[in-house]
């Protein structure tokens, strides 16, 4: 396996899906081995309702290496499945042709970074770990009851590694109706002198502060997120405009900013302080590959792909569910990161990005629940700036 980072950990996920009808009652299985001892180090089941095998394939996928991105964010992992068609196309040799099956891998995709995983096609009389868990899942739900792991199961475990401990929390798939959701209260940055031109304004360029409007919107922002209470963190993008917005929050509740690279907004490379109108003129071809296929290989000219924003989302997603379980956790981003975790916590596809809008200051909310599930709700609530 490769892709760790030095000292990092060896995991392998088995992980499966099946439908009984495809589609119908379906569930997954998953477990996260030691690579090197093969020691068992967490399980992970879930009824699913009524959708196909591939879908429950994929849902197990991401639920293991979710599992294992507990344990260890900064792990090889190696995935071994008896599915051919997750296998081919998360290794990148078959495309991925249906429209269910796109926002799952790229979901799927975003858990580690790029690198970190392997996957390895097993015929399914090896597989047979994670087909138990599945079909314990699907069993569970037909007797209208949640899966949950046997006593003696292994428990999840803190990265040892992080500079502060991890709460303990149950595994996706553990927790069960009874367990609190965590939220994460997405907050996009204040105007800058760029916003109202309507300019591509991403990472690649300048870094602009917080114009005068900005600097109220963030204010107001603070005051009714510190009116309703209820927030035990704060995650920021580190540039400047989403630092500001960030602090206003974090002086009115007496909390530090923690700040991730993984929430800054897009490199636009060449569109950089460009209108919309202007990226096209220069850039027709370009624009009009990217307008068709979002969720490709084609991104901004010399910039990135939302593909690439949205992995680096979702590990900044995983990482602030994990030290936050259960609660509350403010995040202060940027369009492009506010709009990919909106569209995974959908499954939407990322032509949906578009769809989409976001304000200065505009406030949305998911909850993530232990068993997987997601709830959004609130999207765009700017109601704060009209008092």
């Amino acid at each position: 396996m490769s892709g760790a980072a030095p000292g990092g950990r060896r995991l392998v996920v088995e992980a499966d899906g099946g439908s009984r009808g495809n589609p119908g009652p379906a569930g997954y299985g998953a477990v996260v081995l030691d690579g090197v001892t093969g020691e068992v180090l967490a399980e992970t089941a879930e009824y699913l309702g009524t959708c196909t095998n591939n879908v429950a394939e994929y849902r197990g996928l991401i639920a293991g290496l979710r599992a294992a991105h507990a344990l260890a964010p900064d792990a090889a992992v190696h995935v071994r499945m008896d599915s051919k068609l997750v296998v081919e196309q998360m290794s990148g040799r078959w495309k991925i042709k249906h429209p269910d099956m796109r926002p799952l891998a790229m979901e799927a995709r975003g858990v580690f970074p790029a690198g970190a995983v392997t996957y390895e096609w097993m015929p399914r009389e090896r597989n047979k770990h994670a087909d138990r868990l599945a079909n314990e899942a699907m069993d569970a739900g037909a007797r209208g009851e949640t899966w949950r792991p046997p006593a003696d199961a292994p428990a999840r475990t803190p990265d040892l590694a992080d500079p502060e401990p991890l709460p303990e929390t149950p595994t996706v798939g553990w927790g069960g109706s009874d367990a609190p959701a965590t939220t994460l209260l997405l907050l996009r940055h204040g105007e800058t002198a760029l916003t109202p031109e309507k300019r591509f304004s991403g990472s690649g360029g300048a870094d602009p502060e917080l114009s005068e409007t900005g600097l109220r919107q963030a204010e107001a922002a603070a005051a009714a997120i510190a009116a309703a209470g209820g927030v035990a963190g704060i995650v920021s993008s580190p540039l400047a405009r989403c630092r500001r917005t960030a602090e206003a929050v974090a002086v009115r509740l007496g909390l530090e900013v923690r700040f991730d690279e993984g929430l800054r907004e897009t490199d636009f490379g060449a569109w950089e302080g460009l209108t919309f109108a202007e990226a096209g003129e220069r850039y027709p071809d370009d624009q009009q590959a990217w307008l068709r296929d979002p969720g490709g290989d084609t991104g901004p000219t010399g910039g990135e792909t939302f593909t690439a924003v949205a992995r680096r989302a979702a590990v900044s997603r995983d990482k602030a569910i994990a030290r936050h379980a259960g609660r509350t956790v403010l995040v202060v981003s940027h369009v492009t990161p506010i709009k990919s975790l909106l569209c995974m916590a959908l499954g939407a596809p990322p032509s949906a990005m578009f769809r989409l809008e976001l304000s200065p200051a505009g406030l949305s909310e998911i909850a993530y629940w232990p068993d997987g599930g997601t709830s959004i709700r609130r999207v765009n609530d700017t109601s704060h700036l009209n008092t």
